[in-house]
């Protein structure tokens, strides 16, 4: 997007004010002017440490409406589960070939991986490529399973994780810009309700402390957390 062009979507976002979800969406549309079909993108800036691991917030939900993006699914298994995952429509699947690429050739081309659990020994050496990249299986958000099928069911489903960043931050995709406006604040519900439910029990203070919605180019538009709190429950 081009300065006059961002300035002209910026223009209408009034920086001062703190919208409602459903104002915030509406107008996150309206800021959606490239060629492309962008992203939205909720943030929730929390009040936690995540130095803390006690205070690490992270967790899945299935967003009712999809991403809208076709995400392609890598699957780390061997005998009956390679052929499973094969029939359940993953992208990639394999074992060590797969593992040498990643290590020997820096390969990526992948949003998610799923792995079963008779095999995370091989997949864990790869934890300096695929964790910086958020990429690395956990049981905790069913990525190491023997139930490849479903974990495979459930990211075409629409299934997104999120976890807490260094600065406190969680970003989390919740659909495109094209949907209906309906569809993308169900999905945000969703993702809202999801990390509300996740507060650690040792975090003090304002959990909740700020939250904006913006597209993949445009500007950050804030919301009020005190109208967002109430959907918990």
């Amino acid at each position: 997007m081009s300065g006059k062009k961002y300035k002209a979507v910026a223009a209408l976002v009034d920086h001062a004010k703190l919208y409602s979800l459903e104002e915030a969406i509406g107008l996150a549309k309206k800021t959606a002017r490239t060629k492309f079909d962008e992203t939205v993108d909720l943030a929730l800036k929390l009040g936690v440490d995540p130095k803390q691991a006690d205070q690490m917030v992270r967790g899945t939900v299935v967003l009712p409406h999809g991403t809208g993006k076709k995400v392609k699914i890598l699957v780390f298994a061997k005998g009956e589960k390679d052929k499973e995952a094969r029939d359940a429509g993953a992208d990639h699947v394999g074992a060590e070939d797969l593992a040498d690429k990643i290590q020997k050739e820096g390969w990526t081309d992948f949003d998610t991986v799923v792995a079963t659990p008779d095999i995370m020994g091989l997949v864990g050496k790869l934890g300096k490529v695929l964790g910086p990249r958020g990429l690395m299986p956990n049981p905790k958000t069913g990525t190491v399973t023997f139930d490849i099928t479903k974990a495979i069911k459930d990211i075409r489903a629409g299934k997104v994780e999120y976890r807490v960043e260094k600065a406190g931050i969680v970003h989390v995709p919740v659909g495109k810009a094209s949907f209906d406006e309906s569809k993308l604040v169900d999905n945000a519900k969703s993702v809202i309700e999801s990390v509300l439910k996740a507060k650690p029990s040792t975090s003090k203070g304002k959990y909740l402390k700020s939250a904006s919605v913006s597209t993949t180019m445009g500007p950050g538009i804030k919301m009020d957390t005190a109208l967002i709190d109430k959907l918990e429950g």
